[in-house]
């Protein structure tokens, strides 16, 4: 099985993201150009946090028009494992592959510390290898990354399973502690934190891996099916 990483002009969590997981999972791993359409040499697609080109103007607003978003949109309506990560997270809301939006922290500064998560649930493909209630420390590092949403789709999400992670103590006022959703059909996942940058001892925590892992997992599962 083979992981895509998108580049966006800018990014600069790209390389973590192929890092983890080609040395801490051992999978293959190739960078994925924002201006390529061709995504039929991979099993899985991340969109790594950092940056993409036009942040300046709103995170995510003009990343979603790049060629390779329309190639994901139907990847992922074919059923393809998708992952963004913090600004991938913008990304995919700014898409329409996830709902609500990320906005400024409501503290108006950027924060860069290791939080703590709880799994809330495993009945999806990046969550499997773990176990609910599950407590993860896993980084964030953002300026935007407040999840916002109408009182009718958090509920929705509330009521189908679909927020995948909580901030135990909410560091940027995001609705109901969110810190992670998945979408209806399970196979698109946005979250703030960085699995990426909790995946080696030498971080400080492996907790990332808990994803990553639940990742290959199901991949494995699929093609053993």
């Amino acid at each position: 099985m083979k992981f895509g990483v998108v580049v966006f002009p800018g990014s600069n969590c790209d390389h973590d993201c192929w890092y983890s997981v080609s040395h801490d999972l051992g999978q293959p791993a190739e960078f994925l150009w924002h201006d390529s359409t061709n995504l039929s040499n991979v099993d899985a697609i991340v969109i790594p946090g950092g940056f993409s080109y036009g942040d300046y103007l709103r995170c995510g607003a003009i990343a979603k028009f790049s060629p390779i978003m329309g190639a994901i949109k139907k990847f992922a309506a074919a059923g393809g494992l998708v992952i963004g990560i913090c600004n991938g997270f913008q990304i995919l809301t700014e898409s329409g592959l996830l709902p609500g939006a990320l906005v400024r922290n409501q503290g108006l500064r950027f924060i860069c510390a290791p939080v703590d998560l709880r799994l809330e649930t495993t009945n999806t493909p990046f969550t499997s290898q773990g176990s609910k209630g599950q407590i993860l420390s896993i980084p964030i590092a953002h300026g935007e990354g407040c999840y916002v949403a109408d009182e009718r789709t958090l509920d929705e999400l509330e009521t189908e399973d679909r927020v995948v992670f909580r901030y135990l103590k909410n560091p940027n006022g995001s609705a109901r502690d969110i810190a992670g959703i998945c979408n209806a059909q399970r196979n698109v996942l946005g979250m703030m934190p960085h699995p990426d940058r909790a995946s080696s001892p030498l971080m400080g925590s492996t907790d990332g891996l808990v994803v990553l892992q639940s990742m290959v997992a199901s991949l494995a599962g699929a093609t053993t099916r």
